[in-house]
């Protein structure tokens, strides 16, 4: 377990590390960059500025030696952030398939769509890379069965981006409730919210010149270019993205299962629907999932687009117990009694919103610096994809139950849908011929 000074220290070292040579032009040379892993950032819209931002904070031990997306506006950008943060301008390149070709490259980071996320996430392993994942870790179910399995016939390490599995407090927290604080934990309720606005109705219209739309679309089937996916509304279309519940839920739903001590349950039921606008979102815009088990149960509440907090937070989750309740966040956690009472709280220090799309801060870091302990001296995963997997699965049957409006009754080792071969066959998707991935 993480002590909290322990994680003061950490913070400090992180702070220290830092301050050196943040001017230097070539900090590279100044350390020997030889000695630290070369990684390649993917995808490099949002969420992969986190990357860069805990890769400098870990980058006594990593550099960014190569970045690529298939939007050339959006590729020069970051290559310019890259620059002006680490003093090293990365390769550049459109195609990750050459940056996968590179014997320089260690380890490869993605946050591209979620449909390109195992099929890249195979492709580097084939290729020999370690490699870092954004949750969802898969497109689908077969995916994430696809991708546990690469990992391990190729054996290098696969991150899943789920960081609170790096957070001192939730570390410590979690500890806690395995240990009785709570006395028997049974009911975890978990939740966020959001007001993203609508995306109104696509028109088809000729490709940004910037943009290799065939790339970008990769394993999934061909459609035309509409005015309203790119750069980050293909969250909300079924063939690229796969909704609120994989975008955010993943993190919160993970965290419960860890707390209860849980992996696939026996039952799922799932409702809700896109109630706020009408527009070309496919997915819902709420949606609460009950997630059942023997003895156990997990509540997923989802509102993208209306803002009330539950305790005051955008998100987070609360375990319940025979003795009392944790509740539990980014930010810190509370316990409290049988009958609601405050007992006792601990505050990270920091404070996040739902409303920011990026995401830095020192949980990322520390999930960075597992990942790099890990290529480089064996250090224990806190999310490899086999774990991380789990909870990404248990979401997508969820999508999969609000799909087909009925309970679903799943196979607890596998998490397979039994006796429902119409829900079953949502378990895969179909590819763009040529494209499919294959372990």
């Amino acid at each position: 377990m993480v002590t909290r000074r322990e994680f003061l220290d950490a913070l400090a070292v992180g702070a220290a590390g830092l301050a050196v040579g943040t001017t230097a032009k070539s900090y590279g040379q100044i350390l020997g960059s030889n000695d630290r892993l070369n990684f390649a950032v993917i995808g490099l819209n949002g969420r992969a500025y986190a990357h860069l931002s805990s890769l400098k904070a870990n980058r006594r031990a990593a550099r960014i030696s190569h970045v690529c997306d298939v939007d050339g506006n959006i590729l020069k950008k970051f290559a310019e952030s890259v620059q002006y943060e680490m003093g090293e301008a990365p390769a550049t390149d459109k195609d990750f398939r050459r940056i996968l070709d590179r014997k320089d490259v260690d380890a490869i980071t993605i946050a591209t769509p979620d449909h390109w996320h195992t099929p890249m996430a195979i492709a580097g392993l084939q290729a020999g890379k370690h490699v870092y994942v954004e949750k969802p870790c898969s497109h689908n179910p077969a995916e994430g069965e696809m991708l546990v399995q690469a990992q391990q016939k190729y054996g290098k390490l696969v991150q899943m981006g789920t960081q609170q599995r790096s957070s001192p407090h939730t570390i410590e927290i979690v500890e806690k409730i395995h240990q009785g604080i709570i006395g028997r934990a049974y009911f975890a309720k978990c939740w966020y919210v959001n007001t993203r606005k609508s995306i109104g109705i696509g028109k088809e219209v000729p490709v940004p010149p910037q943009l290799d739309w065939d790339l970008w679309q990769g394993p999934a089937p061909r459609r035309p270019y509409k005015d309203n996916v790119h750069p980050y509304n293909w969250h909300w279309f079924k063939i690229y993205g796969t909704g609120e519940t994989l975008n955010n839920g993943t993190h919160e739903v993970d965290v419960c299962r860890w707390a209860l001590g849980v992996d696939y349950p026996k039952r799922i039921t799932s409702s809700g629907g896109r109630y706020q606008f009408k527009d070309d979102w496919q997915f819902y815009d709420t949606l609460v999932t009950s997630f059942e088990y023997e003895d156990k149960m997990i509540s997923w509440e989802g509102k993208s687009c209306q803002g009330m907090d539950y305790y005051g937070r955008g998100r987070g989750s609360t375990i319940m117990g025979t003795t009392g309740t944790v509740l539990v966040d980014r930010d810190g956690y509370e316990i409290y009694d049988l009958k609601g009472k405050k007992t006792s709280e601990f505050k990270a220090g920091s404070s996040s919103e739902t409303s920011d799309l990026i995401g830095r801060d020192s949980m990322t870091d520390a999930h960075f610096a597992n990942f790099i302990a890990g290529i480089r001296n064996g250090e224990e995963l806190k999310a490899p994809v086999s774990v991380g997997n789990v909870a990404v699965t248990m979401l997508q049957l969820s999508n999969i139950a609000w799909e087909v409006n009925r309970e679903l009754h799943l196979d607890t080792k596998d998490g397979r849908i039994l006796d429902d071969p119409e829900a079953m066959k949502m378990w895969g998707r179909e590819y763009e011929k040529g494209w499919a991935p294959h372990v």
